[in-house]
C-alpha cells in the first residue's frame, strides 16, 4: 500500500490521508493538504516531503512544536508506525497494513464469558494474580504519569498495556482493536510484535464478530502456523467497543482466563480515557465558539476585541458596516462573519464598488433583462440574486454613485430588487455587509452620500484596527507571510534576522497588512538566503530612522545613505533651495523627499 497518515486523536480522529505527492502540508489553515481544525495546531505546522526511498517530516516553526514518538523534532525521517503529535492531534505514519481481516479458519475454539462486573477468578494461580496486580498498578498510575499529554493519552495507554500483556502471557504478537461506528473495520489499533512486523496480523472476521457480539473471550487451540490465538473483548458501559488479540504457541485455558481478567481491568481505564478525550474535545468546541478561528494572525488586544465582536455579530441577521483603513482586512472580517453565522453554507458574494463604472456596477448588482440596453443579448442575474440565502459584501460602498444609492436603499428597506429593464420585483433573502475607508457620516453631511442609506447601513459597526495600532502582531504576521510565500516559491524560510525584525516593528505601515504582505513577498522572491535580511526589505522600510537597539548599519547601507545625501544636496544647489523643484529634479514626490531627508538626518 502507499504511505498514509491515520489520525488517531484530535478533531479528525479516524480520518486517513494517503501520501500520493512528494509533499504533504499539515496545519490549521484550509490551504493545507491536511487541514486540522485544532487551535493547538499552527496554521502552517509541518510538512512531510519525499526523500529518497522514505519520507521526512519538517517542522515549520510551529508554536507547540512537532513531536515524533514523544520527542520534539525539526527534521526527522519517518518509520512505519511512528506517532506524530501536533498539539492535541496525534497521527500515525503507516507504510503497510498491520492488520488483515481474513475469512474464518474453522479451528477448534473455547469461549469464556467476559462480565465486567464479575471479579477475576479466585482460582487463578498466584503468579497470575501478581500479574493482574501489575496491570492494575499500571492502569491506576497511568493518569498521573501521562497527565498533560492531552489526546495522545489513550494511544499511550494501549501501547503500554500491550507491552505489559506480552510480558505476562507467552504471546509473540498482539493487537488492540477499537471500533466506533461499525464492526467492519477498526477505527484505531495498536500493535506489539516481536518479529518487527515482517507480516501483517491476520485476524478472522468471524472471531472478531463473535467476540464483539457475544462479549466473550475466545481461545483458538489450533490455528495453522500460528498454533493458537487468544481474544478478549473490551467493554465500555456494557457494550463491546474493541478487543485484545494475541498470537502464540500452545495457549491454555488459564491464559484465556488471565486475558479476560486483564481486559476487565483495562476496560475501566479505557472508559476513563474515552471520557477524558470527550471532555477535551468538548472544551475545544466551546472554546472555538467563544473565540472562533477567523484565520486572523495575532494576539493583540485590538484584534481580540474585533474577534469577539465578529462572534456576536455573526449570530444575527443585521446589516454590518465595517470601517477601517485600506489594507486592514475588511473583506476578511466580512468572510469571518459569514462563515461563523447560520448562512455559512450559502453563497458569499463580494463586489468591489470602486472597481466598476456606474453602468457596469448597476448591471452587476441588479442584473438586467434581455434587450435592456445595447449589448444586453441575454438575461443576466445580478450579484444580489446570486447571493440568495447568503451574504452580499459591498466593498468601498462610499464610492457608489448617488443614483444607485437609491436602489440600494430599497433593497435594504424592502428586501427586493428589479433587474435593469425589468418590471417584476424579485424577493431577496440576503444579509448585507458593507465596508469603506471613508467617514460616511462626514460624507453624508457634505451631500456625497445619502443620509437615509447611511442610517440603514449603520446598524452594527465594526472597525478594523490599523497595523500600527497592533504592533505586537507585526512580526507574527511577517513570519506567516514568509512561510506562505516560501512554500509557493519552493524555498524554506527559517526566519527573519533580528535587524530586519527591528525595522519591521519600527515602521508605521501606512498600507497596513497589505503593504506588509507585499514587502515580505518581495523579500522572499528576491532574497538569496533562507533567512530574510534587512537588505531584502523594500527601500521605504530601510529609510526610516534606525530603531532603538539596532547596532551599526552595514557598510553597504552606509554607502547608499551617503550617496542619497550627496544627490539631494546637489539637487538643492541646482534649484537654489526650492524644495518642490528639487523633488522634481530627483523624480520623487515632495512629501517623500521630506520623509527621506528626515530619515537621513538632513535639514
Amino acid at each position: 500500500m502507499s504511505p498514509k497518515l491515520l489520525v488517531i486523536a484530535g478533531p479528525l480522529r479516524g480520518a486517513t490521508y494517503p501520501i500520493v505527492d512528494e509533499r504533504l502540508s499539515i496545519g490549521r489553515d484550509p490551504q493545507n493538504h491536511v487541514s486540522v481544525p485544532d487551535r493547538s495546531v499552527s496554521r502552517e505546522h509541518c510538512v512531510i516531503v519525499s526523500q529518497g526511498d522514505g519520507f521526512l517530516i519538517r517542522d515549520l516553526g510551529s508554536h507547540n512544536g512537532t513531536l515524533v514518538n514523544e520527542s520534539s523534532v525539526k527534521d526527522q525521517l519517518l518509520a512505519h508506525r511512528d506517532y506524530i503529535t501536533l498539539g492535541r492531534t496525534v497521527l500515525q505514519f503507516l507504510t503497510r497494513d498491520d492488520v488483515v481481516l481474513e475469512d474464518p479458519t474453522g479451528a477448534t475454539t473455547i469461549s469464556l464469558p467476559a462480565d465486567r462486573n464479575a471479579p477475576p477468578d479466585s482460582q487463578l494461580p498466584t503468579a497470575d494474580l501478581h500479574a493482574l496486580l501489575r496491570v492494575s498498578t499500571m492502569l491506576h498510575s497511568f493518569h498521573a504519569i501521562y497527565r498533560g499529554r492531552g489526546s495522545s493519552a489513550r494511544t499511550l495507554l494501549e501501547s503500554h498495556l500491550l507491552s505489559l500483556i506480552l510480558e505476562i502471557i507467552p504471546a509473540s504478537r498482539g493487537a488492540i482493536l477499537l471500533y466506533e461506528e461499525s464492526l467492519d473495520e477498526p477505527s484505531s489499533l495498536s500493535i506489539a510484535d516481536e518479529a518487527k512486523g515482517q507480516r501483517p496480523v491476520a485476524i478472522s472476521r468471524e472471531l472478531v464478530k463473535r467476540v464483539l457480539s457475544e462479549g466473550c473471550g475466545v481461545l483458538v487451540e489450533d490455528d495453522g502456523p500460528r498454533q493458537s490465538l487468544l481474544l478478549a473483548p473490551l467493554l465500555i458501559r456494557g457494550q463491546a467497543c474493541g478487543l485484545i488479540y494475541l498470537e502464540g504457541r500452545a495457549f491454555r485455558e488459564a491464559h484465556l482466563q488471565l486475558l479476560v481478567a486483564i481486559a476487565q481491568l483495562a476496560s475501566m481505564a479505557m472508559e476513563n480515557a474515552f471520557q477524558l478525550e470527550w471532555l477535551e474535545t468538548e472544551n475545544e468546541r466551546l472554546e472555538a465558539e467563544l473565540y472562533p478561528d477567523h484565520h486572523m494572525i495575532g494576539d493583540s488586544a485590538p484584534l481580540r476585541t474585533l474577534q469577539r465582536n465578529i462572534a456576536r455579530a455573526a449570530q444575527t441577521n443585521s446589516t454590518v458596516l465595517i470601517l477601517g483603513e485600506t489594507g486592514t482586512g475588511k473583506e476578511l472580517v466580512a468572510r469571518a462573519i459569514h462563515q461563523s453565522g447560520p448562512r455559512a453554507g450559502k453563497p458569499f458574494v463580494a463586489v468591489n464598488c470602486a472597481a466598476l463604472s456606474e453602468t457596469l456596477l448597476e448591471s452587476e448588482l441588479f442584473g438586467h433583462e434581455k434587450g435592456a440596453f445595447t449589448g444586453a443579448f441575454a438575461q443576466k442575474k445580478g450579484r444580489l440574486e446570486i447571493a440568495e440565502g447568503g451574504t452580499i459584501f459591498l466593498d468601498e460602498i462610499g464610492e457608489v454613485p448617488l443614483q444607485l444609492q437609491v436602489k440600494l436603499l430599497r433593497v435594504l428597506q424592502e428586501r427586493q430588487t428589479e433587474r435593469v429593464g425589468g418590471t417584476v420585483p424579485i424577493k431577496l433573502d440576503i444579509r448585507l455587509i458593507a465596508a469603506t475607508n471613508r467617514n460616511l457620516e462626514e460624507e453624508a453631511r457634505a451631500g456625497r452620500f445619502r443620509q437615509d442609506l447611511y442610517y440603514r447601513l449603520n446598524v452594527v459597526t465594526l472597525k478594523t484596527p490599523a497595523l500600527r495600532d497592533r504592533p505586537s502582531d507585526i512580526l507574527p504576521l511577517a513570519m506567516h507571510f514568509a512561510v506562505k510565500f516560501g512554500q509557493q516559491c519552493g524555498r524554506r524560510i527559517t526566519g527573519i534576522s533580528p535587524e530586519a525584525q527591528a525595522y519591521l516593528a519600527h515602521y508605521e505601515w501606512p498600507g497596513n497588512i497589505r503593504e506588509l504582505e507585499n514587502a515580505i513577498e518581495r523579500a522572499v522572491v528576491l532574497g538569496p538566503g533562507d533567512m530574510i535580511q534587512l537588505e531584502d526589505l523594500p527601500e521605504s522600510i530601510r529609510e526610516i530612522g534606525k530603531p532603538a537597539g539596532v547596532g551599526r548599519s552595514l557598510p553597504l547601507q552606509e554607502a547608499v545613505d551617503e550617496a542619497k545625501r550627496q544627490a539631494i544636496a546637489r539637487a538643492f544647489e541646482q534649484v537654489r533651495g526650492d524644495h518642490a523643484a528639487a523633488a522634481g529634479l530627483l523624480g520623487v514626490h515632495p512629501n517623500y523627499l521630506y520623509r527621506l531627508m528626515r530619515n537621513l538626518g538632513m535639514r
